[in-house]
This record gives C-alpha cells, structure tokens and sequence, in this order.
C-alpha cells in the first residue's frame, strides 16, 4: 500500500508563534469556562435572570398570588445603590418580572442575590427620582440582595385589613349583621 505525500509550504515562524498563543488563549478561555460556567456571575434562568443563593431557607415558595414580606437593597452593577427596604411588604406579582421571579425561587429565610437584565427590569426607559434626576439609567442590570422573611396569600392579607378596619371603626369581628356592641357572642 503506497501513501501520497503532499508538501506544504513552510510556515513562517511569525505565523506559527502566532498559531500557538492563539491556541493557548483558547484552551484558557475554556478551562476558565469549564470552571465557572460562565463570564457572568450566579446561576441563569430560561428568561435571562442571574442569581445566586447566599442562604437556601426552607420550605415552600411564594407564588404570584402572595404578598412577600423582604428585606431589600437595590443598586446598579457600579454599586449605586438606588432603593433600599427592611420588612417591606411586596405582592409578588406587582413587581418587576425579574424580581417576581427570583422571589418565586426563595424559601421562607433564604437570602438571594438577583441580576435583573433590563428586559426583565425596567427596559431602555430611565427611572427618574421626584426631583427629576435619574435613579435608575435605561438598559441597567439590577443587582438585588433580598432576604424573604415571609409570604401569605394576598386573600390572608385582605382579611386581615379589613379585620383592622372594622376594629377601627369599632364594628363587631363578625362586621355587619355581627353581635350589636355590648352583646354577647352566640354560643358555639
């Protein structure tokens, strides 16, 4: 059995020391990327939200239909911090997508950190604060450090405002048709 031998031309050394630190630069940027799994930090979502889990918390998780309970800090990757809350009460789905869905992923104690892309934040608009500065520029990432206390379903919440309501206006607990005031409880 006979092999063809085809020559090459001779590769200038400039051209192969070349060849060579480009073949070194790719092996790097893979074994970089094999270690970290990505250039970006935390773990990605199907919608393009990054998070990271600082504390996982435990049990089960708010859903849109709830009203969170967190602790927040809200800045710009540069670290300008933007907004900032303890115990603030959240409905789930009234939030930006971003940050309704990184709450939907946390536990009852857990403590996350999110990166909101703009298309799951506030966009290309600028937020502006009451005075007319900008808060937050248009096409930011959102960097979210978020502790979730708590969550009850918004129906749980509604009762208990209008249990305070009525306490307030001085109605009986069962509201109108309830006891007249002074009169005893039927008995059970």
């Amino acid at each position: 059995m006979s092999v063809t031998a085809v020559p090459l031309r001779p590769i200038s050394r400039r051209a192969l020391v070349f060849l060579w630190i480009g073949i070194l630069v790719a092996i790097g940027g893979g074994v970089a990327l094999a270690f970290t799994g990505s250039t970006k930090p935390g773990i990605a979502t199907a919608s393009g939200l990054r998070y990271e889990v600082i504390e996982p918390g435990s049990g089960p998780k708010p859903t849109d239909t709830d009203v969170a309970l967190v602790n927040y800090r809200g800045t710009l990757e540069d670290g300008t911090e933007f907004d900032a809350n303890n115990q603030m009460p959240l409905p789930v789905a009234a939030m930006v997508p971003g940050f309704s869905e990184g709450l939907k992923l946390m536990s009852k104690g857990a403590k996350y950190k999110f990166w909101i892309p703009p298309e799951l934040g506030y966009g290309a608009e600028d937020k502006r604060n009451p005075d007319g500065s900008i808060a937050i520029p248009g096409n930011s990432t959102l960097v979210f450090e978020v502790e979730l206390i708590d969550f009850l379903p918004e129906a749980v919440i509604r009762q208990m405002q209008m249990q305070q309501m009525q306490q307030q206006m001085g109605m009986p607990p069962g509201g109108p048709g309830g006891p007249p005031p002074g009169a005893e409880p039927p008995a059970p």
